[in-house]
């Protein structure tokens, strides 16, 4: 009988142990997430601070494409009420194409591309767009790295007591992978 507590009492500290690890673990993974997805945030607020300025250049030589204006303050004010990771994906989709249809619009204003404020201003949104992507690859590094942990076995049953699941993914919306089309 002592030998049976013992031996009861070594498997329940083995097993407190690594429920113990195993927490901080999935607390560290977590944070880790969710300062994956900061970034990829941080990234998002510098794109749109840039907007104004680059609308503002864009506008004081071409007052009549008013419509790619408003598509992109649209869609970065629908970017500023959403709240969930997919929310955010989806409207940070939606102020991609108006940038997109931004671009082909200056394409088609040779005057507009020698302008030095709006060439420094589109460096300057190129730079924040790469660094977006290498910000969201980031993220979802991080989200798979946790979402394998909280899914293996034994850590999944431990994930859900301590109320830990899986974290969701940058996806693009449907769509994004055909180009903005700008007729005139």
């Amino acid at each position: 009988m002592k030998k049976f507590l013992i031996v009861l009492v070594i498997v329940v500290v083995i097993v407190a142990g690594y429920a113990w690890g195993l927490y901080n673990k999935m607390v560290t993974g977590s944070e880790n997430v969710d300062n994956a997805w900061a970034q990829v945030e941080t990234q998002y607020q510098r794109r749109f601070d840039l907007i104004p300025n680059l609308v503002e250049s864009v506008k004081g030589m071409m007052a009549q494409e008013q419509e790619v204006f408003g598509k992109l303050a649209e869609a970065r004010t629908r970017y500023s009420g959403a709240s969930t990771v997919s929310e955010k994906a989806e409207a940070a989709t939606e102020v991609e194409s108006a940038l997109g249809r931004l671009l082909v619009v200056m394409e088609n204003y040779p005057e507009l591309k020698s302008a030095e404020n709006v060439q420094t201003l589109m460096a300057q949104l190129e730079g924040t767009e790469n660094r977006i992507s290498v910000e969201r690859k980031r993220y979802n590094d991080m989200a798979k790295e946790f979402n394998v942990m909280v899914k293996r076995v034994p850590a999944k049953w431990f994930a859900s007591m301590f109320g830990f699941a899986e974290k969701t993914y940058f996806e693009s919306v449907a769509g994004s992978e055909t180009a903005p089309k700008v007729e005139f």
